[in-house]
């Protein structure tokens, strides 16, 4: 039986991570410079840039600064995104990983796994952000083992 989707269903269009971040500008840096997202959205209270929408491609990510003080706060008590994976649907996770190296971002060398290229990082706060896409190359194998 076809089950017919329900009106929230087809009004939702995007999920964007919201990451609380320990020091916004190492943080903007490592996206848009390293990684080649672009800054979408921001708020500025200040002169100070307390959050910001990035996105690259059809994906977006929002990044916000947290307090260590007063109304608010918080302390994370280890690495704000440890635990914490998102997978980024590409068209080439290896050309991705090629063009990361080259801006001197520490990226993991690609390796299939579940009929995917993948390759990891971590970013300054410990989120880990993985990037795949779909192969027929054998489980387990690294780009080095097929690069002659």
């Amino acid at each position: 039986m076809l089950k017919t989707p329900t009106k929230s269903a087809v009004n939702v269009r995007q999920v964007v991570p919201f990451f609380h971040v320990s020091n916004m500008e190492q943080s903007v840096r490592y996206y848009t410079d390293g990684i080649g997202f672009t800054m979408k959205h921001k708020w500025i209270v200040d002169g100070q840039l307390r959050w910001c929408w990035l996105e690259l491609g059809g994906a977006a990510i929002m990044l916000q600064q947290f307090r260590t003080e007063g109304h608010d706060s918080w302390k994370p008590t280890g690495k704000a995104g440890e635990g914490v994976a998102l997978y980024f649907n590409c068209d080439d996770a290896i050309a991705f990983y090629h063009d990361v190296k080259s801006r001197r971002i520490e990226a993991s060398e690609p390796q299939v796994g579940n009929s995917m290229w993948e390759t990891s990082l971590s970013d300054p706060d410990g989120y880990r952000i993985n990037f795949v896409s779909p192969t027929d190359v054998p489980e387990d194998t690294k780009l080095s083992e097929i690069k002659g």
